[in-house]
């Protein structure tokens, strides 16, 4: 293959309209989407007062994931960098898990935002019903609420089909508002009552160490983090990466950080003692017409004016992630091709620079995830485990690729060596761990049938690959078994759900840190050699020119 300078081949081409603002938006505007308004109360039902532990923790951990995407994003400001990167450092195999994973995560994501939406709505309109499973009160989709969702997800696509100029204009000014929002109900929820007895009155851990680890996982505060990531998978469409790409990921996870401790501050202060009281405890806690919790507290608190622009805003913020997550789900699925681990078709795109055909599979995809996930409870903790597994591989491409290619420039260079990327590796871990056994069985049939999908498109010769790298990739089995095996001899989400309850929090601790070590150390010592990863990062390099108009292949 030669390159030459010309004008790129149509269809191919991604667009650099994206600056500072709009890569910082697209984060924090992924991050505040619908898991700051369930996620207050979730977390206070898991974890009591000390929820606000869990915000602090599951912040902390998301910042040391990202920390090791900042280094990555501005080495190679590539779209759908999160699947890219594993390619580069350990080939095919390793890509391809994480890609898959990924996406399933990400193209399940719109629908979780519509859901949530809709429960909002529900106020106004007959889009969910309440039920009773598994001792949990959850909000289902009706037909009406069925049809609602696949507008709003069309609605999603269309305005993706004009391209990422569009995108970023509409997510700037939705942004600005969501900001104004959830600031505005912190402060009024601050200044109208703070009754500091609730903190203590029935207990502050009531479920101790359990509750509160199992509320980072569960109750929506990690999700409530995971848009940080769309600093780094629209890189390859923002105007200045080196600049931009560590000022999107670190200050979005910065500023939701202080505002989600500052908001779960203020919904537990603002309750009023006798809700407490009458419920009997914080796991029992509930709002009558409980369609949003945030709602519900400002009504009671007499600001109906506030519950309004809640109720409103309960459309705007999820609606605006939707948008965001239908964008990058496309755009992984664009990476997957540009990999070789998904079809050639994949990578095609419109003269508006939007992979349609990735749009329209996202769309399909997301409308099938209604049916076994029919409301936001049932559907945030498989999310947040997928989310984080797929970045999991960052940190191990952070120093897989130092030693592989340790002169490529690093405008953002995380210090400290080994320590970060592990911590950061080991969160991650834990994280899934957390979300309990029966997320993770469900997450790990979902890995197997990517493994059967890669073994069709490898045996179809769909792929176009002369290999899949697995002896480079081969530390992607034992680690998802030790995952796996650890969470089912272990003691979350609780005994009666399927797992052995065999382990103490201490000693699961422990083995999650063993089994990190070993993988960690393992994907090291397997990783591609320099001639390898190297021809890998040209490929993607000479990738990128192409997409943005500056190289095509002739």
């Amino acid at each position: 293959m030669t390159l030459t300078a010309s004008k790129p081949e149509h269809g191919t081409e991604l667009k650099r309209h994206v600056g500072v603002v709009g890569l910082l938006f697209a984060s924090v505007g992924s991050i505040i989407g619908s898991g700051w308004l369930f996620g207050a109360l979730n977390a206070s039902q898991q974890a009591g007062p000390a929820a606000m532990i869990s915000w602090l923790l599951g912040g902390v951990m998301i910042l040391l994931i990202a920390l090791t995407y900042a280094e990555l994003g501005t080495m190679f400001p590539l779209s759908g960098g999160v699947v890219r990167y594993p390619h580069m450092a350990f080939g095919h195999l390793a890509s391809y898990t994480g890609g898959w994973i990924t996406w399933v995560a990400v193209v399940t994501t719109a629908p979780i935002e519509v859901e949530a939406a809709l429960q909002y709505g529900t106020k106004y309109a007959a889009f969910t019903n309440q039920h009773t499973v598994n001792g949990e009160e959850v909000h289902t989709l009706t037909a009406l609420g069925y049809g609602a969702a696949v507008v709003l997800m069309a609605l999603f696509v269309l305005i993706n089909y004009y391209g990422v100029r569009w995108f970023a204009r509409i997510n700037n000014t939705l942004v600005w508002w969501k900001l104004a929002i959830i600031l505005l109900v912190v402060a009024s929820f601050f200044l109208t009552a703070f009754h500091g007895s609730n903190f203590s009155s029935h207990d502050f851990a009531p479920s101790g160490v359990h509750g509160i680890f199992t509320a980072i996982s569960t109750s929506g505060i990690i999700f409530s983090y995971l848009g940080f990531r769309q600093g780094i998978e629209l890189a390859g469409e923002t105007d200045n990466p080196r600049r931009n790409v560590p000022i999107a990921v670190i200050g979005s996870v910065l500023i939701t950080g202080v505002i989600y401790v500052l908001l779960q501050i203020a919904f537990i202060g603002a309750l009023d003692p006798g809700t407490l009281a009458h419920s009997g405890s914080w796991a029992k806690l509930s709002f009558a017409n409980d369609f949003g919790p945030l709602a519900a507290l400002a009504t009671g608190l007499g600001l109906s004016w506030l519950a309004v622009l809640l109720y409103i805003d309960a459309v705007v913020s999820p609606g605006d992630t939707g948008l965001i997550y239908t964008t990058i789900a496309s755009r992984l699925s664009f990476a997957m091709a540009r990999n070789g681990n998904a079809p050639k078709s994949l990578a095609k795109t419109n003269d508006n620079g939007s992979p349609m055909i990735g749009l329209v599979l996202a769309f399909v995809v997301g409308l099938v995830a209604f049916l076994p996930f029919p409301s936001w409870q049932q559907l945030v903790g498989f999310i947040t485990s997928a989310t984080v597994l797929s970045f999991a591989s960052g940190p191990l491409v952070l120093v897989a690729l130092r030693k592989q290619v340790p002169d490529q420039p690093r405008p953002f260079r995380l210090p400290g060596g080994h320590v970060i990327p592990f911590l950061a590796f080991w969160s991650a871990n834990m994280i899934v761990y957390w979300s309990g056994w029966t997320t993770v069985w469900k997450l790990m049939v979902a890995v197997l049938i990517g493994f059967v999908l890669l073994a069709v498109f490898v045996a179809s010769g769909k792929l176009e690959q002369p290999s899949i790298d697995a002896r480079a990739g081969a530390w992607v089995l034992p680690w998802l078994a030790g995952l796996t095996l650890i969470s089912y001899i272990g003691n979350y989400p609780e005994p009666a759900a399927g797992n052995l309850d065999s382990l103490s929090f201490a000693s699961a601790t422990g083995l999650l840190l063993l089994l990190s070590a070993l993988v960690y150390v393992m994907a090291y010592r397997l990783r591609l050699s320099p001639e390898e990863a190297q021809a890998y990062i040209g490929e993607s390099e000479d990738e990128a020119k192409v997409e943005e108009g500056e190289l095509t292949s002739a």
